[in-house]
């Protein structure tokens, strides 16, 4: 295992389409705000989820949260897709503007170093992600603040949104 970096800005990635992102911190001049989420396009909280993000990337990105979508599909195989395939999900039937990376384990053996990181980040330490749409946020300088159950809703998020847009 790599020794995990301090920042989550750190971390490289490969988005939606396959191109590379060297550090996750070049897509994020600005944001002092960013939820990370594994999002399925099978799942039964899929509609509600997906609406909810949308709704709030329009009211808070100006102020700015981002929203960093990471397509998974360890749990229940509801992410079966290709990239290109979810990108057209996710963008057509919900709008998704923000980023969307490329398909990632969020757990196990292969196991996306960011969320290596973020796990480790969070108080008390998250030992796994539970199931589709679990919720990280991230303050703007990389830190973790929080992890959210993928029952709970992202619009139920918002003073955490806000108390981390302030910092």
């Amino acid at each position: 295992m790599d020794t995990l970096k301090n920042s989550f800005h750190h971390y490289s990635a490969i988005d939606i389409d396959g191109n590379p992102i060297s550090t996750l911190g070049s897509i994020l001049p600005g944001k002092k705000c960013i939820m990370v989420v594994n999002v399925a396009s099978r799942c039964g909280l899929t509609n509600i989820h997906y609406t909810q993000m949308t709704q709030l990337y329009k009211d808070y990105k100006e102020q700015g949260l981002e929203i960093i979508a990471y397509p998974c599909n360890q749990f229940g195989g509801q992410e079966p897709g290709t990239n290109s395939e979810i990108k057209e999900f996710a963008q057509k039937k919900y709008g998704a503007e923000y980023p969307i990376m490329g398909k990632v384990d969020v757990n196990g053996a292969n196991e996306a170093e960011v969320y290596k990181f973020m796990k480790a980040g969070t108080l008390p330490k998250v030992k796994q992600v539970h199931w589709n749409f679990g919720k990280f946020l991230v303050n703007g300088r990389g830190q973790v603040l929080s992890y959210h159950h993928p029952q709970t809703m992202p619009l139920d998020m918002i003073d955490d949104i806000k108390n981390c847009l302030k910092d």
